[in-house]
């Protein structure tokens, strides 16, 4: 799939989550396969970008693959700029939040609530793609509600404008992340536009893939929430596409490397106080399947790095089985 000038090599993109997808786990991400990752959502609003989080998330050093900086706002003017200064600090690609479903965002009038007012849909897209000189890529849901799924009707609106693609999550507003997402509107989407359509939402195995692939005619996949605690699941999900057999489980120690690289990823970014935070929910992620349910209770009560360090190192000591 092409974004701009950009050619991707191959059909997987990481999904943007907020207080998931900083760089650390988006770097890891790209290393086990995915094609481009976008980055966490920043607001627009200029006011808010003194602050450690959005220091962090407007910062681009170090991204190993294409840098593509998810902005949200509802003001056409404050979007534009977002995206101005996004562009100098290094963002080659701009993506749009128009499907972030949470309550502090919609009532701003933005994310997924923006479905609600087309009019306002389209002199967003027009001044962010005005104001930069690199692709502009949108992320929407189907509709705000499933009597009013107007997906189609936004995509239309997002190819006049010249947006470069466009990645549909298959639930409205109103779903939240409940019950299953639908494709039916992903393909009818696809079916009425000509520019690259990203298709979301449940895609957690290789067979869900695979089967979202072929029902949508999706261009491409983005995968969020089924990446976490398993950024090897694009590595799993390109070889079986490719070959239509599955790659062998990663091995424990393998699995012990690339988490102990990622609690270490995160105190070098947030520093030891909020990286000790941004680890327990991680690791929790990573071994939610294990048996050895106190372990993770414990993990989230220690206070310090070298604990936690040395806690999950024992853990693939003592609990692990080796072969």
């Amino acid at each position: 799939m092409q974004v701009g000038p950009y050619q991707l090599n191959n059909q997987l993109i990481v999904a943007p989550m907020a207080g998931v997808t900083d760089q650390a786990f988006r770097n890891l991400c790209l290393r086990y396969g995915a094609a481009m990752a976008v980055s966490e959502m920043l607001s627009s609003n200029p006011d808010v970008w003194d602050t450690d989080k959005s220091r962090i998330r407007m910062a681009h050093a170090g991204e190993e693959g294409i840098r593509s900086v998810q902005i949200a706002g509802a003001c056409p003017e404050l979007m534009a700029n977002a995206a101005r200064v996004n562009v100098k600090q290094g963002a080659q690609i701009i993506d749009i939040n128009m499907g972030c479903p949470a309550k502090k965002v919609n009532k701003k009038l933005a994310g997924s609530a923006l479905l609600q007012n087309p009019a306002l849909v389209k002199l967003i897209l027009q001044a962010v793609i005005a104001a930069v000189d690199v692709p502009v890529t949108l992320k929407i849901r189907t509709g705000w509600v499933p009597e009013h799924r107007n997906g189609v009707q936004i995509a239309q609106i997002a190819q006049d404008c010249g947006i470069a693609a466009l990645a549909v999550h298959g639930r409205t507003r109103q779903c939240m992340y409940k019950g299953h997402a639908e494709y039916d509107t992903i393909k009818a989407i696809k079916k009425n536009v000509s520019i690259p359509v990203i298709a979301n939402g449940d895609i957690t195995t290789p067979e869900q893939a695979q089967f979202v692939l072929e029902h949508t005619g999706a261009d491409a996949l983005m995968i969020g929430r089924g990446a976490q605690g398993k950024p090897w699941i694009f590595r799993e999900i390109q070889h079986y596409l490719a070959t239509g057999k599955h790659l062998a489980a990663i091995e424990m120690d393998e699995k012990r490397q690339v988490m102990l690289e990622h609690l270490e990823k995160l105190y070098a970014l947030y520093g030891e106080y909020k990286g000790i935070r941004f680890a327990r929910k991680h690791v929790g992620w990573y071994l939610h399947q294990e048996p050895q349910r106190t372990f993770r209770s414990e993990f989230n009560r220690l206070e310090t790095v070298a604990e936690q360090c040395s806690m999950l190192e024992r853990y693939f000591d003592e609990f692990v089985p080796h072969k």
